[in-house]
């Protein structure tokens, strides 16, 4: 299939850790992927009655992560953008991206916490990335990036990281720290000579590879705050956009997706370019999906403000006022049901919801 790029911004992929990836693995004890992942999910969810407008199914965190003010969610993608079947093996699996922010001058990095959708269990799992070090030893280090954006595509995660443009994990890598290499330190990353340090998290996605941002002459960079799949048209797209305020950009653009790897398409200078790239965004917009050529975007209003969510095109908007609870972030559509799932940050106000798209005018 021909596509007609738009030039000015572009992705460049780097290679593949496939080396420091299968190093980890054996130092590990071997991959156990999503599914061992899923079949050990401590943490459970609560239904919970969400304060918006639209809002139509709420799960709420346990309560140690309902109030961290360390881990802060940010993105939402679910087992419908990664299968045609909408479950990954027999299992209905929403997925979530946190940031940490500092604290005492000490960042944790990022991580993706599965829920189990039908049983409401779910388990956070830390991204790292594993490198080598001048003297060939194997290195272990967080992905520091704001994650306000994940989307599942096939068997990939990509992760938005802002000006940083996005890194892409392997689902099949996710790996188990065993109980014996298991460093108690919570407070470190890396490799020991006998242990693994994860910040006492059991369970690890390592980076594959990344999407570089860059920019051609006389255009701006672009910053990728968020994230969604489009699986509406003739082939799947990566939706993406920028959080803007104060004059800044507010940019929505799609890159098309290889629909046999799932790997955004290069042109023929090998740079992956959008198909779409608008200037009609919503200031202080935090997600966006695309079903069937429109547009649904949440807009946050700070930690007390319920949120909006704008419906149409770029430029051209429906604003439903208080449709969201406060501070909203990334959206993911799951076909189905016909719910656009979303995520909320504030502690305390903290729930992963639905708001049902039929509800909605262009729906």
């Amino acid at each position: 299939m021909a596509f007609q790029f738009v030039q000015g911004v572009h992705l460049r992929r780097t290679g593949e850790a496939v080396s420091e990836i299968d190093a980890l693995a054996e130092r590990l004890g071997g991959r156990v992927g999503l599914d061992g992942l899923l079949a050990d999910l401590p943490h459970r969810m609560r239904r919970w009655p969400v304060p918006a407008l639209e809002a139509r199914t709420g799960l709420r965190w346990r309560s140690r992560d309902g109030w961290d003010r360390r881990w802060w969610p940010q993105g939402i993608t679910t087992s419908a953008d990664a299968s045609d079947t909408e479950d990954i093996a027999g299992r209905k699996v929403l997925a979530v991206s946190w940031y940490a922010k500092e604290k005492d001058g000490v960042g944790k990095g990022s991580r993706i916490s599965f829920i189990d959708l039908e049983r409401r269990r779910y388990r956070h799992v830390l991204l790292v990335v594993p490198t080598y070090g001048a003297d060939g030893s194997l290195r272990l280090e967080r992905l520091d990036v704001h994650a306000g954006g994940i989307a599942w595509a096939g068997p990939y995660l990509h992760v938005a990281a802002t000006r940083k443009g996005l890194f892409t994990a392997r689902l099949d890598d996710i790996l188990r720290v065993p109980d014996q290499l298991r460093d108690p330190d919570r407070e470190r990353i890396g490799c020991q000579e006998s242990l693994v340090s994860t910040y006492g998290y059991r369970y690890v996605l390592p980076v594959r590879f990344a999407y570089r941002s860059a920019s051609d002459d006389g255009f701006e960079q672009v910053r990728y705050s968020f994230l969604s799949l489009n699986r509406s048209g003739d082939h799947p797209e990566l939706v993406a956009g920028e959080y803007g305020r104060g004059g800044a950009t507010t940019r929505l653009l799609s890159y098309p997706l290889d629909p046999e790897t799932m790997h955004l398409v290069p042109g023929e200078d090998g740079l992956a370019r959008p198909v779409l790239l608008e200037q009609g965004g919503v200031g202080n917009m935090q997600g966006a999906a695309v079903v069937g050529g429109t547009w649904y975007v949440t807009r946050s209003r700070g930690p007390w403000g319920l949120g909006s969510l704008y419906v149409g095109r770029p430029g051209q908007w429906r604003r439903h006022r208080w449709a969201l609870p406060m501070g909203p972030e990334d959206i993911s559509f799951w076909p189905s049901t016909d719910l656009l799932w979303s995520v909320s940050e504030w502690p305390g106000r903290r729930w992963v919801f639905g708001v049902r798209r039929s509800r909605l005018s262009g729906g």
